[in-house]
């Protein structure tokens, strides 16, 4: 347990300085943010990493730094490869995501974890059914499964109408990549003590999923 906390702390440590450094240096903020133009046209591919460790304000990365805290010391129980695989391709994956929707607006900025957040967040879904979900400020918890429908459906709606200014489509990319890890893992290791794999969850959420990949597909014809 003490190497998970080194580990889930340690990163916590990096990008609340990383974004520490980013609310007082607006020449670093706008170096590392996830930018279209900047990447696409001057080939600043590292903006595809860095900006995950950037956030807006200090509320921004306590959600998804407490969100990230959570999940991970339980995805950890399955080692430390798969933890980074599924949180660096889940923010790689959100970022290309993102990169797709908006290749045609150069002007399209974004920063946060939220795609490694969203990625390290479903593969726990995936691999523990029984986890639930507390939601504040009601008083109960709700299941996982059941949250990760309601995420990806409003992830979906807001893509398509352009709601607020939340990365919805890096959230998305984020969790297809952890859905992925996560049922990559329980075929290769299906006997792993910390596993509970639920298939007919997992068909559940590829509803919502099915519906972003026609999104996808539409928007970009």
């Amino acid at each position: 347990m003490e190497h998970i906390n080194i580990i889930v702390i340690g990163i916590i440590a990096i990008t609340a300085i990383f974004s520490f450094k980013g609310f007082n240096d607006q020449i670093f903020f706008d170096r590392y943010k996830f930018n279209v133009r900047a990447i696409l046209k001057e080939k600043q591919w590292d903006r595809m990493l860095a900006s995950a460790f950037l956030h807006g304000d200090m509320v921004h990365l306590f959600f998804n730094m407490y969100t990230f805290y959570f999940f991970s010391t339980f995805i950890l129980n399955f080692g430390t490869l798969f933890f980074f695989i599924t949180y660096l391709g889940a923010i790689l994956g959100g970022n290309f995501l993102a990169l797709l929707m908006h290749r045609n607006n150069p002007y399209y900025s974004a920063i946060g974890a939220s795609g490694g957040v969203s990625g390290i967040l479903f593969a726990a879904i995936i691999l523990n059914s029984q986890i639930s979900i507390g939601i504040f400020p009601l008083p109960f918890s709700i299941p996982g499964w059941i949250f990760g429908i309601i995420y990806l459906a409003y992830s979906v709606y807001g893509m398509k109408s352009q709601l607020g200014n939340i990365g919805h489509d890096a959230h998305l990319g984020g969790a297809v990549i952890g859905i992925i890890c996560a049922v990559g893992f329980a075929f290769l290791f299906p006997y792993h003590p910390a596993l509970s794999f639920q298939p007919l969850y997992l068909l559940i959420m590829l509803i919502p999923l099915a519906a972003l990949a026609y999104l996808v597909l539409v928007k970009n014809k």
